[in-house]
């Protein structure tokens, strides 16, 4: 008896010391294998039509990288430790051809661990088959195009704004609740304006309205002049234009200077770059228009990811001493999301980072509200209410209108003349 328990006591160490000693090795070489410091690739459009959307999302990535490597970095699952973050980033000027050249520099030369698109659906277009054949996965914090989420992929997340094809829903069915039925939508001939354009004229015909006038223009289209006589002659109740900062601008600058006056006007971008657009435009020319109101605009007190938007804001005018726009939460909501990421992948591998964020999906909230995937890289998050830009004190305020449930304010139709 004594004898069978001491070979069984050896044989049991024996197989307690293999697996001690294969943990170990295994323990060495994890340890061995974690990089100094995560390198996220990233570009930006120092000039050029994108300029201004680009640096204020670059800026929001830049300012959570700094918050998280004050405190020793993001923690890395895979390898059970906090590794400091770098950011390696390149102009691109606001050009395709320079911006794919720049992310295959950031995949096959600087070797990157993480990869974030540039502002925008144009700058993100040709990261995507990039990443793709180079089995990447790209983070895009803005590019919401249509066209990118039409199939199953482990390499693209769409993490701070739905697909763009859903974004006139809550303005189409605004339109018919109000029974605001002649309408003309003018729209970029990219493929974030278009899904828009589309979508609107699909929510409309579902309630017997057919837009009175539905024109494409180029995405660097700066002369409306013709176009708003045009529309005028259709003698519509609303004027819908779907456009970038640039064209937003351009638009309502001619608008402005025509003379004439429509009952209901929406554009895209006051609601992300209010101050852009009233730097650009003046404030007189943005009252009483109707735009889609974004975050910070829109508030999230409960988050459990990050800061709030009270305390996101606050946070951001003490370190950047300016106030932050959608792009700025954005680029930091980007952030946030690859930490979880990080801290929940199992694996240090672009496959894993995919699953981790599906996992993710719907469990987190921050201040850029819920963040929900689907496994075509499509956010299926908060879908952007319709809002009016309102004069108040001297200055213009933006009130959410519609759906009902969410309103501030009810809209003021037929928008006054100025």
């Amino acid at each position: 008896m004594n004898v069978f328990m001491g070979k069984s006591v050896r044989r049991f160490l024996t197989v307690a010391l293999g697996m001690l000693t294969a943990f170990s090795i295994s323990a060495a070489a994890q340890a061995a294998s974690a990089p100094s410091v995560i390198k996220i690739g990233t570009l930006y459009a120092g000039s050029g039509p994108f300029a201004v959307p680009s640096q204020g999302q670059y800026q929001g990535l830049k300012f959570w990288a700094r918050t998280v490597n004050a405190d020793g970095g993001v923690f890395v699952k895979a390898f059970d430790k906090k590794i400091p973050v770098k950011i390696i980033a390149y102009d691109d000027q606001s050009s395709t051809s320079t911006a794919t050249t720049l992310y295959n520099q950031l995949i096959t030369q600087d070797k990157v661990n993480l990869l974030v698109a540039d502002f925008g659906s144009v700058l993100t277009s040709v990261a995507v088959p990039l990443a793709a054949e180079h089995h990447m996965l790209l983070i895009d914090p803005t590019g919401s195009g249509a066209n990118f989420f039409t199939h199953k992929t482990p390499y693209l997340a769409d993490v701070s704004i739905p697909s763009s094809t859903v974004w006139p829903i809550p303005l189409g069915m605004f339109l018919r609740d109000h029974k605001i039925d002649r309408v003309a939508i003018i729209y970029g001939s990219n493929d974030f304006d278009a899904s828009q354009a589309q979508t609107l004229k699909s929510v409309l015909a579902k309630g017997g309205i057919d837009p009175v006038y539905f024109h494409a223009v180029p995405t660097s289209e700066s002369n409306y002049n013709v176009m708003l006589h045009s529309i005028a002659a259709r003698n519509p109740n609303a004027v819908i234009e779907f456009g970038y900062p640039n064209n937003d601008i351009a638009f309502l600058r001619a608008l402005s200077n025509s003379g004439l006056h429509f009952d209901m006007v929406f554009t895209v971008f006051p609601g992300q770059l209010l101050g852009l657009l009233t730097k650009n435009v003046g404030a007189q020319a943005l009252a009483y228009t109707y735009t889609y109101p974004t975050p910070p605009l829109v508030k999230y007190d409960h988050v459990n990811l990050g800061l709030n938007t009270a305390a996101f804001v606050k946070a951001f005018k003490s370190a950047e001493h300016t106030e932050p726009n959608f792009l700025d939460a954005a680029g930091y909501n980007t952030g946030l999301i690859m930490q979880r990421m990080l801290g929940t992948s199992h694996r240090f591998t672009q496959e894993a980072f995919d699953a981790a964020l599906l996992r993710m999906s719907g469990k987190t909230t921050t201040v850029l509200g819920q963040f929900k995937m689907n496994d075509h890289g499509a956010q299926l998050g908060e879908a952007f209410p319709v809002a009016q830009i309102v004069p108040k004190n001297g200055k213009n305020t933006i009130e959410i209108v519609y759906p009902t449930h969410a309103a501030t304010a009810k809209p003021i139709y037929p928008a006054p003349q100025n």
